[in-house]
């Protein structure tokens, strides 16, 4: 019985490390949501544009801010002692929320965010530049302050929820 209690844990721990540990979840990510053992604990859901999520026996929780970590955390601590006796809480990522670009590209509107991202890749996914776009002129509105853009270049980091903005060059 403890060894097939290992093999998870070693999966669960390595799945976690996976995770970007500094990534913030927020409206629009889907998650899932596991407790080794506890078949009606496992949770698939999008978070809400509050920020929430529905768990069983614990109700809402407000999940936008908290890593994936500290969401595991808050399942752990509600289900412990009350429900379960040292439960083993997994919390992963299945679909990140989109980033948008728009501007100069081919093919603008909302993609879906990867780990890691640069302008450059995010350009990719969007078709490309146009003839008109500037290389120079990048404007990034990062989703915790929208009304203020900062300059970009094509090697700046896209972070989930953000917007990108390809401007025209000046001929």
């Amino acid at each position: 019985m403890l060894k097939p209690l290992l093999l998870c844990s070693l999966v669960l721990a390595s799945w976690s490390a996976v995770a970007d540990d500094s990534y913030l979840l927020g409206a629009g990510d889907k998650i899932s949501i596991r407790v080794f053992g506890q078949d009606d604990l496992a949770l698939k859901t999008q978070l809400t544009d509050s920020g929430t999520i529905n768990y069983p026996f614990l109700g809402s929780i407000k999940a936008t801010g908290l890593t994936l970590k500290q969401l595991e955390q808050l399942i752990y601590q509600g289900l412990a002692g009350d429900y379960l006796i040292a439960p083993s809480v997994f919390v992963g990522i299945d679909e990140y929320r989109p980033f948008y670009i728009h501007g100069e590209v081919k093919k603008p509107g909302a993609y879906f965010y990867q780990p890691g991202m640069t302008v450059n890749q995010a350009v990719a996914l969007a078709g490309g530049l146009t003839e008109r776009a500037s290389r120079d002129r990048i404007m990034i509105a990062r989703e915790a302050n929208k009304a203020e853009a900062e300059n970009a270049s094509l090697n700046s980091r896209v972070l989930a929820g953000d917007t990108v903005t390809i401007l025209q060059r000046f001929f």
